[in-house]
C-alpha cells in the first residue's frame, strides 16, 4: 500500500504542476499509465493470467486515451463560453478527467479476458473453520475452488474499473479545489505573492504554489486514498445463488462464496 501511495503521489504531483505544456502533459500521462499497467498486472486475479500482448495493447490504448483527453480538454476548455472562475476550475480538473477515464479503460482492457474465462470462486468458511485452518498453517486460499464464474469475473472487472475513478478522485480533485480557493479567495496568499521579495524572485513565486500543491496532495494521499481503495474490497463475497446455476446451493457460511477481485 505504502509503495503504491508514494508512486501515485510522485506521478500526481507531476501531472498537477502548472504550465506543463504539451510535452510535459504527454510525459506525465505516459508515466501515470505505466504505473497503472504495473498495478493492474501485479494485482489482477492470478487465476486468469494476462499475456504480454494484452499488456502491450492495454498500455497503448490507455496512453492514447489519457493523452487525447488531456490535450483535447486543454484545447477545448479555454474556448468555452463560461465565467472565468468556472473556466479556471475546469482547467484544474482536466488531469482528473484524463487519468480517471484512461485508468478505467486500462483496467477493463487488461482484465476483460477474465470475463470470458471466469475466475475462481471458493466457499466462505466460518470463523471456527478459519481458526482451525490457521492452526494447520493454512488460509482461505487453500480452500478448493468450486470452479470458474464468469459472473464473478464481470463483477470483479467492472468494480476494478470503477475503483480507478474512486482512487483518483481524492488526490486529483480535493487539492486542486483547495489550492484554487487559496489562490483566488485567501487574502494572506495574495499578500504573500505581492511582497517585493517574492515579486523580484520568479523562481520563488513559482515554488510557492508548487509547495502548497505538494503539501495538499501529500496529506490527501495518505488520508483519503486508503479510504478510496477500500470502497471495493479486494476479497469480495457474493451469494452463490447469484452466480451461474452450477454454483447454486454450494455456498459456504451464509450461502456465500468469495473471489479475489484484484486491485
Amino acid at each position: 500500500m505504502s509503495s503504491f501511495v508514494l508512486s501515485n503521489l510522485v506521478v500526481t504531483v507531476g501531472m498537477l504542476q502548472p504550465g506543463l505544456g504539451t510535452v510535459g502533459t504527454v510525459g506525465w500521462q505516459i508515466a501515470n499509465q505505466s504505473l497503472n499497467v504495473a498495478v493492474n498486472s501485479s494485482n489482477a486475479n492470478k487465476s486468469s493470467p494476462m499475456t504480454t500482448a494484452t499488456l502491450a495493447k492495454s498500455y497503448g490504448i490507455a496512453v492514447t486515451a489519457s493523452c487525447s483527453v488531456a490535450l483535447g480538454l486543454n484545447a477545448l476548455v479555454p474556448r468555452l463560453r463560461v465565467a472565468p472562475s468556472t473556466r479556471n476550475i475546469l482547467k484544474r480538473l482536466i488531469p482528473f478527467a484524463a487519468v480517471a477515464s484512461a485508468g478505467a479503460l486500462n483496467a477493463y482492457i487488461m482484465r476483460r479476458g477474465e470475463i470470458t474465462t471466469g475466475i475462481d470462486v471458493r466457499p466462505v468458511i466460518s470463523e471456527a473453520q478459519k481458526r482451525q485452518m490457521q492452526a494447520e498453517g493454512k488460509s482461505e486460499r487453500d480452500v478448493p475452488s468450486l470452479g470458474r464464474s464468469q459472473k464473478a469475473a464481470k463483477l470483479a472487472v467492472y468494480e476494478t474499473a470503477a475503483s480507478r475513478v474512486f482512487n483518483n478522485s481524492p488526490i486529483m480533485i480535493i487539492p486542486a479545489m483547495v489550492l484554487y480557493h487559496i489562490q483566488e479567495k485567501q487574502a494572506w496568499y495574495k499578500r504573500l505573492m505581492a511582497k517585493q521579495w517574492v515579486q523580484s524572485r520568479p523562481k520563488v513565486a513559482m515554488l510557492v504554489p508548487i509547495g502548497l500543491n505538494l503539501g495538499l496532495i501529500t496529506v490527501v494521499s495518505f488520508a483519503a486514498l486508503p479510504l478510496a481503495l477500500a470502497v471495493f474490497p479486494q476479497q469480495q463475497e457474493i451469494r452463490a445463488d447469484d452466480l451461474e446455476p452450477e454454483f447454486h446451493g454450494k455456498g459456504g457460511d451464509g450461502g456465500k462464496v468469495w473471489f479475489n477481485r484484484g486491485l
